[in-house]
């Protein structure tokens, strides 16, 4: 498989030359930039924050540089591999074509299951910003939210970019509007950032978890790389999107971190179940919460809006290589979406949303997603020279990176993420053996 489009009717714009099984290039720049922004604005801003702060108070803005650092890494390796495989599925492609098929399945499954869980995380927090009612009434909401964005999946990609656009835009208006009422609230404060010398509450183990928790809010940008099949000119749309929307997102979470720790501290946001309406109402800002609360629920949509494309497309993709059941790499002939994949998804995360929690699903999340991430580096890494964009030696950053962030998660996360790993590698090996019979 090479970058070379010529020629390719399944890679052609026009959807009348497209064959049954193919997707659409349909996606410009600016299109996917606002795909990765819509998956990263809004995870980290209004529902990690919390957590990092638990885990190493003051520290997570050095958690915060940490998880930016490697999710650079992580960005380079993704857009290098893009370039020569621009095709749907991500490091789940890559890993089978530099590593090997049971490489490939890990960085899928692992995924698969990861970005499930960061759908319920985001329908769970734009249901806890919109609804202030009792719990029923929260979940049921997240219930909607999910039919509701898998609906509109279902009815194309470019619909699907012109709503994450309008969110994304709304929900850093909002986020302005909120740093602006910390600033002249009249009440933050340097004290609130406390003492440095301990490297925060939690010291050095602390501020590795806070990446690691934190890290849950950049995981999106090779959400981009999934829609390999639907962005026009990919060798140099894919690598530009991923890493314009990486530094937009980095510039926007060091801003919003340093206001929220100025005006509600360390303690503050973790107490906090709303760590940003905390902080404005701490600031002596009340009047912005509502605005604050009106972002958080957008941003929530537009992250959960393009989670929800970037899995669909990688259970596309699994299922044609036979890694998942071969119902799911349906193409629907006239909306060109994988719409089994998507209905499947909309079912389980519906699930997820009314047994699970904000907090454990955040640390599963990172669990998957950052053994995807240290796949994909070792993908890159075996990338010959003329394929190359970055040096070697990123690809090995962002490989112990990840594993670093992987072990030093919250230890119910990490028991959770190897039993369902294992449960799908045994699973995928009996399937083989299975298939090797017949």
């Amino acid at each position: 498989m090479t970058g070379d489009s010529s020629g390719d009717p399944a890679r052609s714009g026009d959807p009348s030359d497209a064959p049954s099984e193919a997707l659409v290039r349909r996606l410009g720049t600016t299109d996917a930039v606002m795909i990765g922004l819509g998956s990263m604005i809004g995870a980290g801003v209004f529902a990690a924050f919390g957590p990092a702060a638990k885990a190493a108070g003051t520290g997570l803005l050095i958690g915060l540089v940490l998880a930016a650092m490697i999710a650079y890494c992580n960005a380079v390796a993704s857009a290098q591999l893009a370039a020569v495989y621009p095709t749907s599925g991500g490091t789940y492609v890559y890993g089978r074509e530099r590593l090997g098929d049971w490489w490939g399945f890990t960085a899928g499954w692992g995924f698969v299951i990861g970005k499930t869980a960061s759908c319920a995380a985001m329908a769970l927090t734009f249901s806890s910003y919109a609804v202030p009612g009792p719990w029923w009434a929260q979940r049921l909401a997240a219930v909607v939210a999910v039919v509701g964005l898998a609906a509109l999946n279902y009815r194309g990609i470019t619909k699907t970019a012109l709503l994450t656009r309008v969110l994304v835009v709304t929900s850093l208006t909002a986020l302005t509007v909120a740093v602006v009422g910390v600033a002249v609230g009249g009440h933050a404060t340097l004290d609130h950032l406390g003492d440095w010398s301990a490297l925060g509450a939690g010291g050095a183990y602390g501020i590795l978890q806070a990446a690691g928790l934190l890290f849950f809010a950049f995981a999106g940008y090779a959400r981009i790389a999934t829609l390999g099949e639907e962005v026009r000119a990919p060798q140099r749309t894919i690598p530009r999107a991923i890493l314009i929307a990486l530094f937009l997102t980095v510039a926007v979470y060091l801003t919003v971190g340093v206001a929220a720790l100025l005006a509600a501290g360390p303690e503050g946001l973790a107490r906090a179940s709303a760590p940003l309406v905390a902080a404005v109402a701490a600031a002596g800002a009340d009047g912005v919460a509502p605005v604050v609360r009106i972002g958080a629920a957008l941003a929530a949509l537009g992250a959960l809006l393009a989670l929800l494309a970037g899995i669909g497309r990688t259970g596309l993709a699994m299922a044609r290589h036979r890694d998942l059941p071969g119902w799911l790499a349906a193409v629907h002939p006239r909306y060109r979406v994988p719409h089994h994949a998507e209905i499947a998804l909309a079912v389980l995360v519906s699930a997820l949303v009314l047994i699970t929690d904000l907090r454990g699903v955040i640390g599963f999340s990172s669990f998957g997603v950052l053994i995807y991430y240290a796949i994909a580096n070792a993908a890159a890494f075996t990338q010959p020279a003329r394929d190359r964009r970055w040096p070697r030696w990123l690809n090995l950053l962002g490989i112990v990176g990840c594993l670093a962030l992987v072990i030093t998660l919250p230890w119910p996360s990490v028991i959770a993420g190897v039993a369902v790993f294992a449960f799908g590698l045994a699973g995928r090996g009996l399937l083989l053996r299975r298939r090797a019979r017949s």
